[in-house]
């Protein structure tokens, strides 16, 4: 299979094209970051069919999400055969299971990398329970991080051990490990009644109405992720977003202190050479 680059394990090609115009951080800057996180990333990311979210002239021109790998990348790149709902072909999506292959996808601007909530072994069961917490632009801080505390309490009332990551957007995820033996329609479904049940507890606050305008300034509670073809932000994935922030797990105790984009490319590395992986029991 042909390949139209010229990038190796050192650098991209075209590497002083700017990806993030207002921060002027370049592809090389995206490829170093990655190389950076590459350890803990593939870890989360491993056997799990990724969309990559593109961005070749850089987020301030018009990005897309990508499921069919490129006829373009190199046969080394491992891809995995993903069946679709109803009766279209399936879905040849990357696997990113090497540094090589990380690195091979940054070089294709490959800035947001989202993984799906089951693996290759079997797709029909997830591995990974996930609520998104969406707040609308007005909510402060601390009244989101009390509900961030009091979601993950009630996921630990409900069986499930609670794993917090900062998005990188406007809020944080909940995710919860499984033993891969219930199917995405049964895990959506205790899910979602734990979001409806705090969003009829608190409805002044929270919300689990699918309509934006229905929402008012409340806290979307989304449980939207926990179904067949459907992704998460993968841990230590960057956003394409002013600053270059990134997808970040973190400790409980660490909410006080965090905001949805406390890190990303410019202080990550940091981060990981002083604190191990809060994720690390979950793969």
């Amino acid at each position: 299979m042909p390949r139209n680059d010229t990038q190796d394990r050192t650098g991209p090609s075209n590497p002083d094209k700017v990806l993030y115009p207002q921060d002027s951080f370049r592809k090389q800057d995206v490829f170093d970051y990655y190389r950076a996180v590459s350890g803990q990333l593939i870890a989360h990311a491993r056997d799990k069919p990724v969309t990559l979210r593109r961005f070749p002239d850089g987020i301030g021109a018009e990005g897309f999400f990508q499921k069919e790998a490129s006829r373009h990348f190199p046969e080394r790149i491992p891809r995995a055969s993903v069946p679709q709902r109803g009766d279209g072909p399936p879905v040849h999506h990357v696997l990113i299971d090497d540094e090589e292959t990380l690195l091979y996808l940054a070089g294709q601007a490959s800035l947001e990398l989202h993984i799906a909530l089951s693996t290759v072994e079997d797709l029909e069961r997830p591995v990974l329970a996930v609520l998104d917490l969406d707040p609308p632009e007005d909510v402060g801080i601390a009244t989101l991080r009390e509900v961030v505390r009091t979601m993950c309490q009630r996921f630990a009332d409900e069986g499930f051990a609670p794993h917090l990551q900062a998005t990188g957007g406007k809020g944080f995820h909940i995710a919860a490990p499984l033993t891969g033996d219930r199917v995405f329609d049964e895990v959506r479904a205790q899910v979602r009644e734990l979001a409806e049940r705090a969003a009829r507890e608190d409805p002044e606050r929270l919300t689990t109405e699918q309509r934006k305008n229905k929402r008012g300034d409340r806290i979307f509670l989304d449980t939207n992720r926990n179904a067949y073809g459907q992704t998460m932000i993968a841990p230590y994935s960057l956003r394409a977003r002013p600053g270059a922030p990134a997808a970040t797990p973190l400790d409980l105790d660490e909410l006080g202190r965090a905001n949805p984009r406390s890190y990303g490319l410019t202080n990550m590395a940091r981060r990981l050479a002083q604190k191990s992986d809060p994720w690390r029991d979950l793969h």
